[in-house]
This record gives structure tokens, C-alpha cells and sequence, in this order.
């Protein structure tokens, strides 16, 4: 993390992209049918308790069974890829790629994750903050709450055995937490972003800068 950061080249990449990206694959072998066109806008799920489907996307028969595939976010059809229309594809297939604009929440959290020292997980496993760590972070928050080298920071489930995760990494604050206790995470997922406390002014400016100057 550098005190140097070019705030206007910051600005300007994300005014120019203000979207991220969704690749949808296929769950499984199947027949593929496409529902949608690019440059299509897509809903995503909506509803009190999630319950109404987005935009069907495409339908994947396999065996006479047909599943159709819905958006599970808002945004338009980016990438599609009309070669595999009527064909047998494997699971894992990339079919489309939908475009959602960002929001100013999101946008920071993206800048955060490169200036913080971000500590990811170590395999794919559900996670949850130490005892004590949590007992602080209960009590202070948790950017009140400091982490060294070595620190007993998370516990690991995996297959009904719980495991110890140790801090690697520099000395810092827990300021960003990117997952909930007992969520499943992927090996390599961000899971807690540290910021050195004398860095704390610096980070606090980026926040400052892009509320300022993001609509």
C-alpha cells in the first residue's frame, strides 16, 4: 500500500467502467436453448423472500428434462455466446456474461481491496472469526480490533473438524470484513481486509474522494 496512489487515475478507470462482470456456466451437460439477445436488460431475483425468478436466460435440456436458468442480478447482456445455440455443452460452459453497474459502496470496496493488505482463505471451507476475536470485535467493532503475525484469527470448518487459521501478513486493524460467520468461501477469497493504523488517514480519503466525486 503506497501514499502515492493516483486518485484522479482511480476516478477516471472507474467513470469510464462503472460496471463489473457476471459469467454464467452451466450446472450440468445439457442442450442449450438462449432466451435472451445481447445488449438485453436482465432483472434479477426480486421479492420479500427472493421468491420471484429474474429474466429466464436460457434452458438446459439434458435427457428430455428441460432447466431453465435464470439472472440472478439486475443489468444487460454483455457477452453472449450464440455458438453453442442448439448444441450439447459440458458443465461449466461459459454461455453469457451479464454488465451491472456498480454502486458507490461497491466501487470503494473494489479500490479498498488494493490498498489493503487483504488475507484470503486458505482452502474452501466455512469460516467464523476466532472466539476472541469475535469477543473483541462484539465489543470494540471491528475497527478497533488489531491482528500480528500469528494471531489466531479464524476457525476453519471442514468436514465436521474445526481448524485454527493463523494471521500472515503486516500488522494492522481489521477494516473490511468480506465474508459472514459460517459462510462457505472459496480457496483464495478475500476474507478480512488489514490496514496499518498510521495508513488510516490515507484510507479514509479514499472513502472521502469518492463519495465526493461519484453520483
Amino acid at each position: 500500500m503506497h501514499d502515492d496512489i493516483d486518485f484522479d487515475q482511480i476516478i477516471s478507470q472507474y467513470r469510464s467502467d462503472p460496471y463489473d462482470y457476471q459469467e454464467v456456466r452451466t450446472p450440468h451437460t445439457g442442450v442449450v436453448k438462449f432466451k435472451v439477445r445481447l445488449d438485453d436488460d436482465v432483472d434479477g431475483v426480486t421479492g420479500q423472500w427472493r421468491h420471484i425468478p429474474g429474466t429466464l436466460l436460457y434452458a438446459l435440456e439434458r435427457e428430455r428434462n428441460v432447466k431453465p436458468i435464470y439472472s440472478e442480478i439486475k443489468g444487460s447482456i454483455a457477452e453472449i455466446n450464440q455458438d453453442i445455440e442448439g448444441k450439447f455443452v459440458e458443465a461449466g460452459e461459459k454461455i453469457l456474461t451479464i454488465k451491472y453497474p456498480l454502486k458507490k459502496r461497491e466501487i470503494i470496496d473494489k479500490i479498498l481491496k488494493n490498498v489493503l493488505y487483504v488475507f484470503k482463505a486458505p482452502e474452501r471451507a466455512k469460516f467464523f472469526f476466532s472466539m476472541d476475536i469475535q469477543a473483541r470485535i462484539d465489543k470494540f467493532g471491528q475497527r478497533s480490533v488489531s491482528v500480528k503475525e500469528g494471531d489466531e484469527v479464524l476457525t476453519m470448518s471442514l468436514m465436521k473438524r474445526d481448524t485454527p487459521v493463523y494471521y500472515e501478513g503486516e500488522p494492522g486493524i481489521i477494516h473490511s470484513v468480506y465474508f459472514k460467520s459460517g459462510d462457505s468461501m472459496d480457496q483464495g477469497s478475500p476474507m478480512i481486509g488489514i490496514c496499518p493504523e498510521e495508513k488510516l488517514p490515507l484510507i479514509e480519503k479514499i472513502i472521502t474522494r469518492v463519495k465526493a466525486e461519484w453520483e
